[in-house]
């Protein structure tokens, strides 16, 4: 599917002054960096009628159904734990209900999540043979290699061992002169064509809502607590980046609360968007300095 679509959409939209198109607004403003694909593909998929109609009850019943399996999981907290099942049904449900859109949102945050952690290693002095495990996947398929435990999964190792070094070499995460960004990938990611079926109707916000209770249902309640609370470590990741590229103020998006400080899981839906934001913005952020900087050396070069 060619999302570039979406940018023609917003950009060849009437303003109306009388009437102005949120959604219109939001896409020309430019104080968030943000790959243009990605975000005329989010704000197309968010401005479906299931997120205006059909959102407002799923997130009601969605919550509901996270306080009642929670109970459930006392009294039974292993009952139907399959991290296999999860991630049939994920997949089941990805590529027959949820909007390309959707599914191109999902499979670029994997992507991205991998190459700013790979980022970070590349520029912390001594994290050089730390070991990563990168989530890269291309196609719907991939989902069923239990994609989303591992992401959660990668995070949290990632922290334990980077922290651990810098400890034991009683070094912290320090800005790098000419930080290395090999790591980031500019221009699109060779993703599979999306089904477009008419049963895909469903968008990113609504979906996610619906797919948090059934995340809960398959996994142990000390497995679906740590996916949740991972979802705090956006602002750690962000101050990483800060640290490395000494300008924290264009980082000032990145907020999903203090990491100390545990969520509720009834929430976990929407800052799970809000999580998926947030990478977004970080990976533009850093292809941009790529940018920048690859500018800054061909005019040396030039000189």
């Amino acid at each position: 599917m060619d999302f570039q679509k979406h940018i023609d959409y917003y950009e060849q939209m009437e303003h109306d002054p009388k009437d102005p198109m949120p959604w219109h607004a939001l896409f020309l403003d430019l104080s968030i960096p943000f790959d243009q694909k990605a975000k005329g593909a989010f704000l197309y998929d968010s401005d479906r009628k299931t997120r205006q109609y059909l959102l407002p009850f799923m997130r009601v019943l969605a919550r509901l159904s996270i306080v009642l399996i929670q109970i459930l999981k006392i009294f039974t907290p292993r009952f139907l734990s399959s991290s296999k099942a999860l991630h049939y049904c994920l997949y089941w449900g990805m590529k027959y209900w949820i909007t390309p859109e959707a599914n191109f949102l999902i499979l670029r945050h994997f992507v991205m999540g991998s190459e700013v952690l790979q980022f970070i290693k590349d520029n912390v002095k001594g994290a050089e043979d730390q070991p990563m495990n990168p989530l890269k996947p291309f196609e719907l398929n991939e989902v069923k290699n239990d994609l989303f435990l591992e992401h959660d999964l990668n995070l949290y190792n990632f922290i334990i061992r980077l922290n651990k070094g810098l400890r034991e070499r009683g070094e912290e995460v320090e800005r790098i002169e000419r930080p290395d960004f090999s790591a980031l990938t500019e221009g699109d990611f060779p993703f599979e064509n999306f089904r477009n079926g008419w049963t895909n109707f469903l968008d990113l916000n609504t979906a996610i809502e619906i797919f948090t209770p059934v995340y809960q249902f398959f996994l142990t309640d000390g497995d679906f607590w740590r996916a949740s609370h991972s979802l705090q470590f956006d602002e750690v990741i962000g101050i990483y980046v800060a640290k490395i590229l000494g300008n924290p103020e264009r980082l000032v998006h990145l907020n999903n609360k203090h990491p100390m400080v545990p969520e509720s899981t009834l929430r976990t839906g929407h800052r799970l968007l809000l999580h998926g934001l947030s990478t977004e913005i970080l990976h533009a952020y850093l292809v941009e300095s790529k940018r920048k900087q690859r500018a800054l050396v061909g005019e040396k070069v030039g000189m």
